[in-house]
Order: C-alpha cells, then sequence, then structure tokens
C-alpha cells in the first residue's frame, strides 16, 4: 500500500506542478515550457527532492509514449489541408532538406566543439533535429505572427517529430550494429515511415467514418472512442515497426481533420486539452528526472555546439528550404530565431540513454544532458524573445494591412475606397450582382460569390489581410459570416454589424468583435448615403480638451448624427469597433448626418458630388452639443467653423 501511495503522490505532485506552472506562464503571457522546466527542476532531486521519477520505472516511458501519441494527433488534428498547401514546398524542403543539414551540422558541432566521438555527435544531432509542437504551439499564441510564417513553424513542428523520432532510432540501431549498409538504413528510415504513414491514414479514415455514421453516440463519447482509437493505432503501428507509431497519429489526425466533422470543434478542444495535461506532466517528471551536475559538467563546449545550432545550422537550413518560397527577409529571420526543442526530444533522448547504458556504450547520459541543454537554451531564448522580435521585424498580425470586407452596399464601399486610398488592399465580397457592378465601376476589387465559400475567402488574400468585416444588411448572417471566418483563417481582426442581443449558436462570439457602434442601423445609414445626406469627415483628438471632444463625439454618436467608421492610431488605420476608447492623438474618420434637401444644399452654396470628400470639421469638438438636435445646430456641427 506504501509503495502505490508513493506512486499516486508522484504523479499527483507532477500534475498539480504542471498545472500551476501553465497557470503562471497563462499569467504573465509567456511559453509555459519555460515554468514547467523551472517547476521539474525545483521539484527533483537537485532541488526540494519532492519529485523522484525514476520510482516510476518502466510505468514513465509508458506516461511517456501515451501522452506522445496523444500531443501528435492533436498536433496533427490542428493542421489546415488548405493552410498547409500555401507553404507546401517550403514544409517539405524542411522536414527532409532542414533535417539532413540539421542532422549533418548539429552531428559537427557536438564533434568538434563537445568533443563527442562521431557516432555520439551524430546520435544527438538526430534527436534535435526535432522542434515540436509542445513549444511551438504555445509560443504562436502568445506570439501571434504573420499566418504563413505560423502554418510554417506549426507543420514543421508536427511532421518533423515523428521523422526525427525514426532518424534517431536508426542512428542508435546503425550504432548498436556497425555491419549495417547506407542502403539498409536509409530503407528502415522509409519503411517505418511508411508503415507508419498507412496505418495512420486508414485508421484515420476508419475514425472519421464511425464518428460520422454512428449517430447514436453521445458527444461525449465520440471523444472518449477517439482517444481509444488513437491509442490503440499507436500501439498497431509500433508493434509493425517500433517508433512508426508517431507517424501512425499525426497521419491519423490530419485525416481525421480532413473528414471535415460536424463535431471537430468539440474534439479539438478536447483533445487541447488533454494535450495540455500531458505536455505539462511530461516536462516536469522529464525535467525532475534531470541531473544538474551533469550538465555543468559537459562543459562550455556543449554551450557552443547549442549556439552554432541556433545560429548557424539552423539559419542555413531555413535559408536553403526558402529559396523561392515567396517569404521575405523578416519571415525567414523569424524562422530561424525561433526553433525550440520539445517534449519528443526530451523523452526519445532520456529513453536512449538508458538503451546505450544497458549496451555497455558511454554516452547515454552525457547525450541526455546535451539534449535537455538545448531544450532549455532554446526555449529560454525563443520563448523569451520571441515577441520582441516579431514586433522588432514587424510580421505580428497586428501589424498586417487591408482588408476583406463582404457586403457591396454604399457604406461598405465608402469604407473600401478610404482604405485603398490609403494605400492598402481591400477586397468586396457581395452575391448582388447589381452591387458588384457597382463596386466595379469605382475600381474596387469585387468578388461575386458567397463568403461562405473558403476557396472564394482565400482567393481574395483573406489569409493575408489584417482585417475581415462582415457589412450586409442581415445582422445574423454577418455574425455567421465572421464567425466561419475566425474558424478557417483566423484573421487578425474580425469584426461585422450584429445586434447585441443576437440569439445566435455560433461559438467563439467573442472573438468577433462588434463594427463602429452598438445597433447600427445599417439600412438608415446606407439611405443617408444614397441620398447625399451625409459629411464625411476627420478629427483629431488633441490633450487640451480631449475629454470635452470625447463627450461631444459620444453625444453626437447617441443622437444617431455621427458614425465613427476608421481610427489611425500609430500609422494603422483600422475599423472602429463599438467598444473603442478613444485616445489622445487618434485621428477619427466619421459619417456626419447632414439631413438638409438636396435642393436648400445648392441655393445655400454646396456642390453636389457623388463622391464624398474627406474633409476636417472641427465643429465637432468645438461647439456644445444636446441630446435633441435642431436643423439649426446640425448645420453648425457640420460646417466649419468660420473665423
Amino acid at each position: 500500500m506504501e509503495g502505490s501511495f508513493e506512486l499516486t503522490l508522484q504523479i499527483a505532485i507532477a500534475v498539480l506542478a504542471g498545472i500551476s506552472a501553465q497557470v503562471v506562464a497563462e499569467y504573465l503571457k509567456v511559453p509555459s515550457i519555460i515554468f514547467l522546466l523551472l517547476f521539474g527542476i525545483l521539484l527533483g532531486p537537485d532541488g526540494l527532492s519532492l519529485l523522484h521519477p525514476h520510482h516510476l520505472g518502466v510505468g514513465l516511458e509508458v506516461i511517456v509514449a501515451l501522452s506522445v501519441a496523444i500531443i501528435l494527433f492533436e498536433g496533427g488534428l490542428n493542421l489546415s489541408w488548405r493552410d498547409l498547401g500555401r507553404v507546401s514546398g517550403s514544409l517539405r524542403n524542411l522536414v527532409t532538406i532542414g533535417t539532413l543539414i540539421t542532422l549533418i551540422g548539429g552531428g559537427m558541432a557536438a564533434h568538434w566543439l563537445a568533443e563527442f566521438p562521431w557516432s555520439i555527435a551524430f546520435l544527438y544531432a538526430s534527436l534535435v533535429v526535432v522542434t515540436g509542437p509542445t513549444v511551438i504551439s504555445p509560443l504562436l499564441k502568445h506570439v501571434e505572427v504573420d499566418r504563413r510564417v505560423a502554418t510554417l513553424l506549426e507543420g514543421e513542428g508536427v511532421l518533423i517529430d515523428p521523422v526525427g523520432a525514426i532518424l534517431a532510432v536508426v542512428v542508435l540501431n546503425t550504432i548498436l550494429n556497425s555491419n549495417a549498409t547506407p542502403v539498409e538504413i536509409f530503407s528502415s528510415l522509409l519503411l517505418r515511415l511508411g508503415i507508419g504513414a498507412a496505418i495512420g491514414a486508414a485508421s484515420g479514415w476508419l475514425l472519421g467514418l464511425c464518428l460520422k455514421r454512428a449517430s447514436f453516440l453521445s458527444e461525449d463519447l465520440k471523444n472518449l472512442v477517439v482517444l481509444a482509437g488513437v491509442w490503440s493505432l499507436f500501439c498497431l503501428a509500433q508493434m509493425s515497426r517500433s517508433e512508426s507509431g508517431l507517424m501512425a497519429t499525426v497521419i491519423a489526425g490530419m485525416v481525421v481533420r480532413a473528414s471535415s466533422l460536424p463535431e471537430e470543434r468539440l474534439l479539438r478542444r478536447f483533445k487541447g486539452q488533454l494535450t495540455v495535461l500531458c505536455v505539462s506532466v511530461l516536462f516536469i517528471l522529464l525535467a525532475a528526472d534531470l541531473s544538474i551536475a551533469s550538465i555543468f559538467a559537459l562543459g562550455w563546449g556543449s554551450v557552443l555546439t547549442v549556439l552554432a545550432l541556433m545560429f548557424v545550422v539552423r539559419p542555413i537550413a531555413i535559408a536553403v528550404c526558402t529559396i523561392n518560397s515567396g517569404l521575405n527577409w523578416r519571415h525567414k529571420l523569424f524562422l530561424a530565431w525561433v526553433a525550440p526543442r520539445g517534449i519528443v526530444a526530451a523523452s526519445v533522448a532520456s529513453l536512449f540513454a538508458i538503451l546505450l547504458t544497458q549496451q555497455g556504450i558511454n554516452g547515454g547520459d552525457a547525450i541526455k544532458a546535451l539534449v535537455f541543454l538545448t531544450i532549455v537554451i532554446t526555449v529560454f531564448v525563443g520563448g523569451l524573445t520571441a515577441r520582441w522580435v516579431a514586433g522588432w521585424l514587424k510580421i505580428t498580425s497586428s501589424e498586417a494591412t487591408g482588408a476583406v470586407i463582404v457586403g457591396c452596399n454604399p457604406l461598405s464601399r465608402l469604407i473600401a475606397r478610404l482604405f485603398q486610398e490609403s494605400g492598402e488592399s481591400v477586397v468586396l465580397i457581395d452575391t448582388d450582382p447589381e452591387a458588384c457592378q457597382k463596386a466595379a465601376a469605382e475600381n474596387l476589387p469585387v468578388f461575386q460569390s458567397s463568403a461562405l465559400d473558403p476557396e472564394v475567402l482565400e482567393e481574395a488574400g483573406v489569409h493575408s489581410m489584417g482585417t475581415f468585416m462582415a457589412l450586409t444588411s442581415n445582422g445574423e448572417v454577418n455574425l455567421v459570416l465572421a464567425q466561419r471566418a475566425v474558424e478557417e483563417f483566423q484573421p487578425p481582426r474580425v469584426l461585422a454589424v450584429f445586434p447585441s442581443n443576437s440569439q445566435s449558436s455560433v461559438t467563439n462570439k467573442a472573438k468577433v468583435n462588434q463594427a463602429f457602434i452598438e445597433q447600427l442601423s445599417i439600412k438608415t445609414w446606407n439611405q443617408y448615403l444614397n441620398d447625399g445626406q451625409v459629411k464625411l469627415g476627420t478629427t483629431i483628438l488633441k490633450e487640451p480638451g480631449l475629454e470635452l471632444q470625447q463627450a461631444h463625439l459620444q453625444t453626437l454618436i447617441r443622437a444617431g448624427e455621427l458614425l465613427p467608421l476608421l481610427v489611425k492610431r500609430d500609422r494603422s488605420l483600422q475599423v472602429v469597433k463599438a467598444t473603442e476608447e478613444w485616445l489622445c492623438g487618434d485621428e477619427i474618420i466619421y459619417l456626419l448626418h447632414d439631413p438638409r434637401p438636396q435642393l436648400l444644399k445648392r441655393l445655400s452654396g454646396g456642390t453636389p458630388s457623388s463622391r464624398l470628400a474627406l474633409e476636417k470639421l472641427p465643429k465637432v469638438e468645438e461647439v456644445p452639443v444636446v441630446v435633441t438636435v435642431s436643423e439649426t445646430a446640425l448645420e453648425n456641427i457640420a460646417e466649419p467653423a468660420k473665423s
């Protein structure tokens, strides 16, 4: 009883420490692996000595194997075939040519700088060719970069894990069996990859078919069916050929994702929660099992090896693998900078250390220590500086410009023209042929199609635009369109005009911002535009009298006489959100209702024009405004101040 309680206590401590590290990382907005490593080392024998993973015996290997299967399946489940298609050439190169460059470069660095024998040096290099979704995915959640860069990093992390693990096994077998020929080595690698891919594809197809046809299963039970299926296909692949299970789980996840399951979002959420738990427990246990003395015993040569891997080998691999990719130097520099190693490298290194020791080969503990040193340095350098580097390189998604606007009504066309005149890309989408013709007549790029079609959105360039906005006359439709854009493409800014009390059943409503103001009547403002009863104005909020300016603007907005459209802040043009907080220095572009009849405008000297011109209307912030706005007051507000 005491023995079993000791093991129970070890697992409980690992879970508590792992989730605590996740909470702290979430609060501080940094990658969780940093605190997982710190907490694991702190609780291990070299710290507070509360956690002793070796007490688990072979149970630790079982936990590692089953957890890695879940992690890699979830990674494959999150990969979008559409996104991968845009970076397929570079991704293929990274998984093949990049792996070879890292293997050769890492082996040379470990031999010449860390003074490892050639065999042990290349075994180390085979272990660190992987990056890993366990580190990349949490990092990209906190550092939102250009979608192509994020897809390339995620795809590399997921696909290279099984390739790297199998490569490491092949290298290990070559060391243990020195008589193996190059043909045998290469065929062993391809055989494991092929068996894993075949079992994964077949199992993924069966899982998808089962989930679609088994309508009698509840949603919760379907999630558990998938969990049982993942572990089963992993074991089947492992029995067929060692280490082929990793490839099988990745391919199975990708095939299930391609099956377009109705419950896909719930499945991904469930698997995401399991992955967080598995990553937390694994990193705590493996970090606690690490000997700090063994790392210090490596010497400065090992530190130089890791630095060479990061700042020489990785940039060369990225430069070679992204030739003719369409990525600019900023994207490539970020890809070269961010390559943290993760759980697969740590778990396989721990396993190899045991196997080498059992075979009487020296170097197992040194390899494990050097792999963990690589994990620590790459995670801390990449994790703590990735946000700053992305901001410096200006490749964060918040830096993305341009807009895709659904709807070709007068208000949509006006906003599109304002984006266009600011030098930003803009595309309109609508199903109405007449509205599309009007947009084309104004030289605005337009697609006559449904915005529910992902291929249309992709052709419109939504993956590279900073803003997606649904601006049709139907608020419920706008909310659905915006939600689909969030699920399919995750644009940096998603806005829509929809009722605040919308009862729509769509999920993730919080990710869609209300555009302009609450309870906006698009039909009313479109009618104003058609009748020429508006003025297009701009004003800059300044420190003297800022509160008075804000109050006047809000009064006009509540009176229904002013509609804020865009705000220029830090040289960035963005659509105004209903919850926008005005700041000093903001330049606001807005529509001001001018209800005078056209004939009266002409008699008063106004010149009719079908094209609104942007003008400065200083009276907006200079004169007091009451909620009941008379016609005379409107004329005073709408026209510039006279000296």
